[in-house]
């Protein structure tokens, strides 16, 4: 495989800079009981909206930029985080997706759950997304992010070092709970992904999406973790906009635009923490349709036809965000 394209060797050199620069950033960095390297993003450090940038671009494997822009689509929260891939099923899917369930009942009474994203998957692998990707990983160290609010105990280290195939120390483990700055930043700059992973749920060939772009608000965070985790679905569900460039027919590219828009949903039209209450904390109560982006373009890049649908929803937005 080509080393120019081994997320978890250009997330190396992205960590690297983020731990070089963890003063400026707001961040903690400490070695961990088994030599690996533990970075405090949004727990007991403070953490920034800097490092959430920086924390995105790390999850896509160093295959995406992340950036903040002004946009005029949401007067009332007008900035708004994009970001864009030209290896877009590698860096969303094979890297920033948190789709690794991470797992401990806790032998001192603290029980640990997270999901991981980031590089280390790739060489992992133990997702069934997997089986749909035609990519693997090979790479002498692994950097994992944690949505969570706390570091991973030592039987995760373990597992994850004995999954990547790799020593403890050869581990980074970067952790920030969705309530942080940095926390709320990397889940919003998961638009992208989002419209991706739904595009693989309806069944449309990954290896014909060539290229994309997504932008989303950026939401302010929230102490409470339901209404900050509402908040972050919120902003892409009803403020996020996505791009995509196909190969293939016109008339897929029509379909599959027709299709991706968040409205879709039978869950379309409730803020996601109301929603998620009264599911009584299920996730997977929620139709996984409802995660996508509220409005999207899709271009056939051999016919050069582009095709709209969906709306953001600026009122269930703003009441989101208030």
């Amino acid at each position: 495989m080509n080393k120019a394209l081994s997320v978890n060797t250009r997330a190396a050199v992205l960590v690297e800079d983020f731990l070089a620069n963890a003063a400026e950033l707001k961040i903690g960095v400490a070695c961990g009981q088994r030599g690996e390297t533990l970075v405090d993003a949004g727990s007991r450090a403070p953490g920034s909206i800097a490092a959430g940038l920086r924390l995105a671009e790390i999850c896509m494997g160093g295959l995406g930029e992340v950036s903040l822009a002004l946009s005029a689509a949401t007067p009332n929260w007008p900035w708004t985080i994009v970001a864009r891939s030209s290896h877009p099923v590698i860096a969303c899917l094979a890297s920033q997706y948190a789709g690794w369930k991470l797992a401990h009942s806790g032998d001192d009474g603290h029980p640990f759950f997270a999901l991981g994203s980031g590089p280390a998957r790739a060489l992992a692998r133990r997702e069934p997304l997997f089986d749909k990707l035609a990519y693997t990983d090979r790479a002498d160290s692994a950097v994992l992010v944690l949505e969570s609010a706390v570091a991973p105990p030592p039987p995760i280290v373990d597992k994850v070092a004995r999954d990547c195939g790799l020593a403890p120390e050869r581990l980074t483990f970067i952790f920030a709970p969705t309530q942080s700055l940095a926390g709320a930043t990397q889940v919003v700059a998961r638009a992208l992904e989002v419209v991706l992973h739904k595009a693989s749920e309806l069944g449309f060939p990954l290896e014909r999406i060539a290229d994309g772009m997504a932008a989303a608000p950026l939401c302010p965070p929230h102490p409470d973790f339901v209404t900050a985790m509402g908040r972050t679905n919120d902003a892409i569900i009803y403020g996020g906009q996505a791009h995509l460039f196909v190969t293939g027919s016109a008339g897929d590219a029509r379909l599959l635009a027709e299709r991706l828009p968040s409205r879709q949903s039978r869950d379309y039209g409730r803020s996601f923490a109301e929603l998620f209450k009264s599911v009584k904390g299920d996730f997977y109560a929620i139709d996984p349709m409802l995660f996508s982006p509220a409005k999207v373009i899709v271009t056939a890049i051999e016919s050069g036809e582009s095709f709209r649908a969906g709306e953001l929803n600026i009122g269930l937005l703003d009441a989101s965000f208030t």
